[in-house]
């Protein structure tokens, strides 16, 4: 039998990477996992972690000037970037060593360099050492795409958009997705001038429309720029380190920082995968089965490299079920229906289940109950910012198939709903549950 340098050796340590070798460890396997930079991925680094924290920090614009209608004299705020900057990147490092700290304590190797596969059970150290193991996970997320045209080497990705040295006054935000509205809601808050330029007409694909459209018309109250249907044409940086943008059919004008949010791709370039006869996508995905193995035996991939859901905690799932597929003799699988997703923009908005749309298309006879209310708080702070609830439920046997909302504390409240989506739950079991009153999550159980 094959001697190989470890049974499991991770290519990742982001929530997917970690989750499967720590999990693996404690089932017996003796485990390596590599990380060319640091320990914790994209969500705990660079992603949802350090930005929910900025958006706590830009919330407080709002929440100080409400103050005053609820009898606080606040004075005139002051706003420091550099101060929650520094905190959150100080957070990012407590995380960092957190997670460090849980893979040694399970007795996983860490090793601090990349790694590239040269076989089926054999990985090359960027140390020039090479390794075996009986099995491999990839487990290495996906990266920001960059577009490229005349001046594009100017943006920046949201990478690098939390080590900013100061606060831009003025932003422009290429994309209409999460990434992009979660910062725009952010820089403008924190009183940064926001344009978002789109190549289409829609932004948030996939979310809800009517939720897409009171976003739109919310953050465009706010002051938030928006040019749909607007390709960049080319970026110019002037000697003041400003920047000159020009978009198609439109007149030039200048801002200070440019944010390239179009998207992320799998990160599998450079990982040796062709020479070890892994089968990609087109978009550079690699390819797995309902238990996150490749086409070749010894070779699995969970998380954002494979492209199936990029929410983390799906990650964390498809790693844990890794683990107990391959090491503990259970084979395991993830449930990929009705997931719930959230923008932490500027309200934020939630969703899990059918949108009205999809419904229509799949179910044909639906239900559309929907709440259109001011909250409590803003109607004595002097704000006509609205929330929006809506539950799209099947005519046939009156189960919930789709809640969706925007507003105050909208994810808080989804996750919990969520559960009753899951479930299968009809909008008769939501009737007959009493209203907890006075809360905006009393309106779920009042919907007509």
């Amino acid at each position: 039998m094959a001697k190989f340098d470890y049974d499991l050796f991770v290519i990742g340590a982001g929530s997917g990477g970690v989750r499967a070798a720590r999990v693996s460890a404690s089932f017996g396997a003796k485990v390596a996992i590599a990380e060319e930079f640091r320990v914790g991925g994209t969500c705990v680094i660079r992603g949802c972690v350090p930005k929910k924290l900025l958006v706590y920090g830009a919330h407080f614009a709002e929440d100080l000037e409400d103050a005053k209608r609820f009898g606080w004299d606040v004075g005139t705020p002051k706003f420091n970037w550099l101060t929650l900057r520094d905190n959150v990147l100080a957070d990012v490092d407590r995380l960092n060593t957190a997670y460090t700290d849980t893979l040694e304590s399970h007795g996983v190797e860490i090793l601090h360099e990349r790694a590239v596969l040269t076989g089926p059970n054999e990985v090359k150290l960027a140390s020039g050492k090479t390794v075996t193991a009986k099995t491999i996970l990839v487990a290495t997320g996906a990266w920001p795409v960059m577009p490229d045209f005349p001046g594009s080497e100017y943006g920046i990705s949201s990478n690098e958009v939390f080590h900013l040295d100061a606060l831009p006054k003025r932003v422009v935000i290429a994309g209409a997705g999460y990434i992009a509205n979660e910062f725009a809601g952010i820089f403008n808050a924190l009183g940064s001038r926001v344009t978002i330029v789109n190549r289409s007409d829609k932004i948030l694909r996939g979310y809800d429309e009517t939720l897409r459209d009171r976003l739109l018309q919310i953050s465009m109250t706010k002051g938030i720029d928006f040019r749909l249907n607007c390709p960049f044409e080319k970026i110019v940086k002037h000697k003041d380190g400003s920047f000159g943008v020009k978009l198609a059919e439109h007149d030039s004008f200048d801002v200070d920082l440019v944010l390239f949010a179009i998207g992320r791709r799998p990160h599998t370039e450079g990982l040796g995968l062709d020479a070890a006869g892994v089968e990609l996508a087109d978009n550079g995905a690699i390819k797995v089965d309902e238990y996150s193995q490749s086409n070749i035996k010894s070779i699995y991939a969970v998380g954002d490299v494979t492209d199936r859901v990029q929410l983390t905690p799906v990650a964390i799932r498809e790693g844990q079920a890794f683990a107990e597929t391959v090491f503990n003799n259970n084979p395991s699988t993830v449930d990929y229906d009705c997931i719930p997703s959230a923008v932490f923009s500027h309200p934020p908005l939630a969703g899990v289940g059918l949108t009205e749309g999809e419904a229509r298309n799949t179910l044909g006879a639906i239900k559309v109950f929907s709440s259109d209310f001011r909250p409590m708080k803003n109607v004595l702070a002097g704000r006509n910012e609205r929330s929006l609830y809506k539950m799209i439920v099947d005519a046939s046997n009156d189960k919930v198939v789709g809640l969706h909302m925007i507003g105050p504390d909208a994810p808080e409240i989804l996750q919990a709903a969520a559960v009753a989506v899951k479930a299968g739950l009809t909008k008769a079991d939501f009737d007959n549950t009493v209203a907890l009153h006075p809360s905006m999550s009393e309106e779920l159980v009042l919907l007509r």
